[in-house]
């Protein structure tokens, strides 16, 4: 069989169509057999793609503006869409059935500070008409350290994808009160990246076909099926928690449509990512994003 690295910039339930192209079996019936690992500290799959570490990763067109902005052209391209929402939801200490954003002022919010997950946060805010500044943040780390500050009992409120969220609700430490994605509404949020040269490939075009068929698995199927399929990724989550936030998804529409990255979602991101000042112009679709191979 031929080998696929598969590399991710962050592991979660959220991205489920990437997973599933490995657990459901579609890329084991084009011929392949996968490595999936999550991108260790201090790496960029970007470069691991230009080095010729990895073959397909996923990222974000957020990923590409840095080397945009330095005047480079990025070292891989985004191909296929993952999600066209953002993923993060709000969970508060208690369950609050009347939760507005307006809450969130002068209370105690631990917030994912990396860049695309703080600049969707703020966006969201101001989309919500909540002042960002008002909000007393917390930066914990990365994902399971601010699982763990929250479950110490850090903050009033935390901002976490999937599904942390919905464990913590399963434990009673927490409640799920908001969504981000359904604030900001579609976005180009995540997806699957590679070099232009490995998207010629006939490689390339194998799994694409597998790929848009995991996409559309995910996508429809019975999130307690999809749930089964992927459990050895999540050990430590229930079974019946994952089930719940592979279906919460599906509702949200995060994996509905083509696979193609659409422009209005990418212009949103440029929108988002403006706002927060993290670039300083908007950077050409056609630089970033190149159409799945046929």
């Amino acid at each position: 069989m031929a080998k696929l690295r598969i590399m991710v910039s962050r592991h979660s339930a959220f991205y489920s169509p990437l997973i599933g192209a490995i657990a459901g079996g579609f890329l084991k019936q084009e011929g392949f057999d996968c490595t999936y690992a999550v991108v260790p500290p201090g790496k960029s799959v970007q470069d691991l793609i230009g080095e010729g570490q990895i073959d397909v990763a996923q990222s974000a067109v957020s990923g590409s503006w840095s080397a945009l902005e330095k005047g480079q052209l990025p070292k891989a391209v985004h191909f296929a869409q993952i999600n066209e929402r953002d993923g993060f939801f709000i969970c508060a200490r208690k369950a609050d059935p009347g939760f507005g954003w307006s809450k969130l002022a002068g209370a105690h919010v631990v917030v994912d500070g990396v860049g695309q997950p703080l600049a969707m946060f703020k966006y969201a805010c101001y989309r919500m008409g909540l002042d960002y500044t008002k909000i007393n943040v917390i930066h914990a780390g990365g994902p399971d350290e601010m699982d763990q500050a929250f479950r110490r009992g850090t903050g009033d409120y935390v901002h976490l994808q999937g599904p942390y969220p919905q464990q913590l609700e399963k434990e009673g430490i927490g409640h799920v009160v908001a969504s981000v994605g359904k604030a900001i509404g579609p976005v180009a949020f995540s997806s699957v990246i590679a070099s232009r040269e490995w998207l010629k490939s006939d490689a390339a075009k194998a799994f694409t076909r597998a790929y848009r068929k995991s996409r559309k698995w995910a996508n429809e199927a019975d999130p307690t099926a999809i749930a089964r399929a992927e459990r050895e990724y999540f050990p430590k989550i229930d079974p019946g928690v994952l089930a719940d936030t592979v279906r919460f998804y599906q509702q949200l529409g995060a994996w509905g449509g083509d696979i193609a990255i659409p422009r209005a979602a990418y212009e949103v991101a440029l929108d988002v990512f403006l706002h927060s000042k993290v670039i300083t112009k908007r950077h050409r679709y056609d630089d970033v994003v190149a159409a799945p191979p046929a």
